[in-house]
């Protein structure tokens, strides 16, 4: 899928060294979230979305980009051309535009402290990163959203390849260590996100 028209104005600060920034995309007639972390070794870009030069700036210098998986390319390869860091991507992506620098499976680690867990279900190649620190950050890409006036939703099941393994993907999401659940498409969750997936199983 071509990258998206739409260029975000500026970011929001999630915690400290986490941002994300929204558009409306086009492309899918939705919100689309991006973000970025700081790291000892640079910024990495999570699932990049068009971005103001002045605002990408401000998120600090770039060392790598990493997708949540193959259909999440949006400005990837543009950024990997204009700041010359690597991207990396799921071992399983098969439809992809540009040969990533590396491929990752699960479980391994990639740049800025990241954990990939696979999640499959809404897709066959993706993975919720895992920050481990004080607060714990899970950037969960296809298996909610948080749409403005519903809150957070299971992406539609009757569109998802496989929802049985989707609600198995998030059970493993509820059992990974975080307090903080930022979306693909969507503002991030700060408040006892687990609870709100809780409350989405049992419905």
């Amino acid at each position: 899928m071509s990258e998206p028209k739409t260029v975000a104005e500026g970011v929001q600060e999630v915690v400290p060294g986490v941002w994300c920034w929204t558009i409306h995309d086009e492309r899918i007639d939705f919100v689309s979230t991006a973000h970025a972390l700081t790291s000892p070794e640079g910024t990495v870009l999570i699932d990049p979305l068009p971005l103001v030069d002045d605002a990408l700036a401000e998120v600090g210098e770039v060392c790598a980009i990493c997708l949540t998986a193959g259909t999440h390319q949006r400005s990837t390869w543009r950024y990997r051309r204009e700041l010359g860091v690597p991207v990396y991507a799921p071992a399983l992506s098969r439809l992809i535009e540009e040969e990533p620098d590396e491929r990752y499976e699960d479980g391994e680690e990639l740049p800025g402290g990241l954990r990939a867990v696979f999640t499959p279900g809404a897709g066959t190649t993706q993975h919720t990163f895992l920050l481990e620190r004080q607060e714990g950050i899970a950037f969960v890409p296809d298996l909610f959203v948080n749409e403005p006036g519903r809150g957070l939703t299971i992406v539609g099941e009757e569109e998802m390849p496989d929802p049985e393994q989707a609600r198995r993907s998030i059970r493993r999401v509820l059992d990974l260590p975080f307090d903080i659940l930022c979306l693909d498409h969507g503002a991030p969750l700060t408040q006892d996100p687990k609870a709100a997936i809780r409350a989405l199983l049992e419905s």
